[in-house]
Formats: C-alpha cells, sequence, structure tokens
C-alpha cells in the first residue's frame, strides 16, 4: 500500500499535474483500490462539514490583509527606517532586508508576499552601494520565509485545521524560534561580510536624529501585528476576528498613505480570490485524502512501520526532518504541508511529542523547503524581482542562509522549550 501511494504521489507530480488534483486523484484512487466502500459518496459531506468550519475564514482574511499592505507602500517606508537603524553593521542594508522581511512577516502571514514585497524595494540597492549580489539576494530569499513561521500565518492556520491544535497556541509557539531564526540569519551576514568585507558593500552613515525621526514609519507594521496577534491574546478577539480586524487596519493604513482606490481594492479583492481558490481547493483535497488515508489504513500501517524500524522517538524524528528535508526539494512547500501532515502527525502523536511542538518544526521544514532547488518557490520570487541574470545566483546566495535554517531545526530539537515555553507561560 506504502508504494502504491507513493508511486502514484510522485508520478503524478513528475507529470506535472497541478498539486490540488493530485492529492484527489490519489485519495480517489487508494480508496477505489483498497476500500470495499464506495469513499467517494463521501466526499460532499466532508468537503461541506469543512469548509463550514470557523476557522477558515481567517484565510482570506489574512489573504486580503497581505493584498492591501502589498499596495499600501508600507514596506518602503519600513525599509528606509530600518536602514537608518541597521546599514552601519557589516553587511549594511542586508541586515535591513532580514529585519524588513520579519517586520513584514508579522503583518502578511505569506513567505511569498513577504519575499516579493521586500524583494521589490531593495533590490535596486545591490548596484547603488556595492553589494555581493548573490548574498544579498540570499537574503532576501530566506527572509522572506520567515512569513510561514511569524505570526499571523496561513500555514498555522491550516495546520491546526489539519490536526485538531490551537491556532493561538501555535502562534505563542512561533515567536521565539522566529526572533531566533532572523537573528541567525543576521548573524550569517555579519560572519560573511567580516570574512569577506568587499561583499558588504557601502555602509550607510546615520545620526541618532535621523534614527529618531525614523520610527514612526516603523509603526503602522508593529501596529497591525499588535491588533491582529494582541487582540487573540486580550480574549477580545478569535483568530478569524483578529484577522477582519487586520483588514480593517491595513485598510485605514493605505487610506492613510493615499493609496485607496477602486483600483487598487479591485486588485486586492481578485489577488485574494484567486489565492484563496486556490488554497481552498487544495485544503478540501487534503481532507478527504486524510480521511481515505484513515479508511484504508495507511496512517496505522505507517505507525507500524516506523515503530517497526525499532528507533528511539527522536532518532525517528531525526529520520522525519531529513525525509522533508528531501522531499522539499521535488515538492512546494504548502503541498508538502498538506500531504504530510495527516500522515506524520499521528506518527508524532503517538510517539509523544507535542503537536504545537511539531507544528513549529514542520514550518521550519517547510522554510527549507522554500529555498532548496529545483522548487523552492522563494527562488523564484526573489529572480522575478531582479529580471535578469541566472538563478543560479539567488540559489548560492541562499546557502548560508539553509545551513542557519538546519542548525535551527537541530536547536529545536534539542531544546523543544524554545517553542513551548511561551504557550505555557501564556496559559
Amino acid at each position: 500500500m506504502l508504494g502504491t501511494a507513493s508511486g502514484i504521489l510522485f508520478g503524478l507530480i513528475a507529470l506535472s499535474v497541478p498539486i490540488a488534483a493530485v492529492i484527489g486523484i490519489l485519495a480517489l484512487a487508494l480508496a477505489y483500490i483498497y476500500s470495499p466502500m464506495p469513499l467517494y459518496l463521501a466526499a460532499g459531506d466532508i468537503f461541506w462539514t469543512n469548509s463550514i468550519d470557523f476557522i477558515l475564514t481567517a484565510v482570506p482574511l489574512f489573504i486580503l490583509m497581505g493584498e492591501i499592505l502589498l499596495r499600501a507602500d508600507v514596506a518602503k517606508k519600513m525599509y528606509a527606517a530600518l536602514s537608518h537603524w541597521l546599514s552601519w553593521l557589516p553587511g549594511g542594508l542586508m541586515h535591513s532586508n532580514i529585519s524588513a522581511c520579519t517586520l513584514f512577516a508579522a503583518t502578511s502571514g505569506s513567505s511569498i508576499a513577504t519575499a516579493a514585497t521586500v524583494g521589490t524595494v531593495a533590490m535596486p540597492q545591490i548596484e547603488k552601494d556595492g553589494y555581493n549580489p548573490r548574498l544579498f539576494m540570499g537574503t532576501l530569499a530566506a527572509g522572506g520565509t520567515l512569513g510561514i513561521l511569524i505570526p499571523p500565518s496561513i500555514n498555522m492556520i491550516v495546520y491546526a485545521l489539519l490536526t485538531d491544535t490551537s491556532v493561538p497556541q501555535l502562534y505563542m509557539a512561533g515567536f521565539i524560534p522566529g526572533a531566533i531564526l532572523a537573528g541567525l540569519f543576521m548573524l550569517t551576514v555579519l560572519i560573511a561580510c567580516i570574512i569577506k568585507p568587499s561583499w558588504g558593500g557601502t555602509r550607510g552613515h546615520s545620526d541618532w536624529g535621523a534614527r529618531i525621526r525614523a520610527l514612526p514609519d516603523l509603526l503602522p507594521p508593529l501596529g497591525i501585528f499588535l491588533i491582529v496577534v494582541g487582540s487573540i491574546y486580550a480574549g477580545i478577539a478569535t483568530p478569524t476576528e483578529a484577522a477582519s480586524l487586520g483588514v480593517v487596519s491595513s485598510l485605514a493604513l493605505a487610506a492613510w498613505n493615499g493609496k485607496v482606490s477602486i483600483n487598487m481594492l479591485q486588485q486586492a479583492v481578485e489577488g485574494t480570490m484567486r489565492t484563496t481558490a486556490m488554497v481552498m481547493l487544495i485544503v478540501f483535497a487534503a481532507v478527504f485524502l486524510n480521511f481515505v488515508l484513515a479508511v484504508v489504513g495507511l496512517t496505522e500501517l505507517m505507525s507500524s512501520f516506523v515503530n517497526g524500524l525499532g528507533l528511539e522517538p527522536m532518532q525517528t524524528m531525526i529520520v522525519i526532518v531529513i525525509a522533508f528535508m528531501i522531499l522539499g526539494c521535488f515538492m512546494e512547500a504548502f503541498s508538502l504541508l498538506l500531504i504530510a501532515t495527516p500522515l506524520l502527525a499521528p506518527i508524532v502523536a503517538g510517539m509523544g511529542f507535542d503537536l504545537i511542538w511539531f507544528g513549529i518544526l514542520m514550518m521550519l521544514m517547510l522554510e527549507t523547503a522554500l529555498i532548496t532547488p529545483p522548487i523552492g518557490i522563494n527562488l523564484y520570487v526573489i529572480q522575478g524581482v531582479r529580471k535578469n541574470g541566472p538563478i543560479s545566483d539567488v540559489i548560492i546566495g541562499t546557502l548560508p542562509f539553509l545551513v542557519a535554517l538546519i542548525l535551527m531545526i537541530v536547536l529545536l530539537l534539542a531544546f523543544p522549550q524554545i517553542a513551548l515555553w511561551l504557550p505555557g507561560v501564556m496559559k
């Protein structure tokens, strides 16, 4: 059964079949081969039951918030403000790249939106200030991955749906790992530019007066973050209600910047509808696959197979991490989340691991998938923003940050409290 499922899955991926169709065909094929009952008859009820789940309403709202912020001229002002504070460091504006990605990730909930927005603002600085193009683009591709780890995160909402875990707890668990990972990325830049000072370009110079004057430009993203995440933990709003507050706040910010127009709203809504349709189709196909896997016994078979290996729980987790990194080279991150979660969550829970902790570990593993060739989406996003030159430059520039990501995974495996301490305190 495992061989058949793997063969169908990778065969369809190799044929470039859209991932929603891959998941749906896999579910129908396994049901036809291994189930004595016509499981497809349950599809309508499963789709309806899950489509009315209140938590899913947050997904299009967070997407709409990100679409509005993309057009609200937030990133340009935020980036300029950060450059006053960080450009004096070895590596100059590359530290601003990572910091801007961190702040924008705390409002957009999307890695692709984070990489595209900050990349568009930062890219002209490469030639202007003489930065090493590869390392500079690597900071943008890697920094963009923080969008799925730092709350609010769309991927965390979907993971919570598939594993029946708490979105607020996942959000709290992502704070410290996200901050540490951003710090590791900046440390990577610092070390690289100390070893090779020419990579760091021309350092910026700013006085304290300019820095203080720039602080108000950092307040809008921080304000939206506090409204969205703060309202959840203050008990004022559910995650879905907090997402709607985020939409209203982003609209107010766009209006303050003079960016609200009929054309802008039309573009934002159209972008939201396209992305939401894609995401929901994949999610519902994954939910149906989850149902089929449970009925035909593949989930139990996977658990038995893993237990039969005779490995310790942590050894098994290391095998899962290695397998994830290999799969991440060939599968898009969101698709990997939806396919792997139904299979791995029961195994991980059965070994005694906390599913909140595993959710953060999975976000980190998905981040590696975003920047590993040949399918790493963020690599293509940054290459698209760049518009010329070989994509190998982006890939090479991202490799040092891939090492930092792997180090973060090792730290989380060794010290689970990095993710679990804050949710425990908030309880």
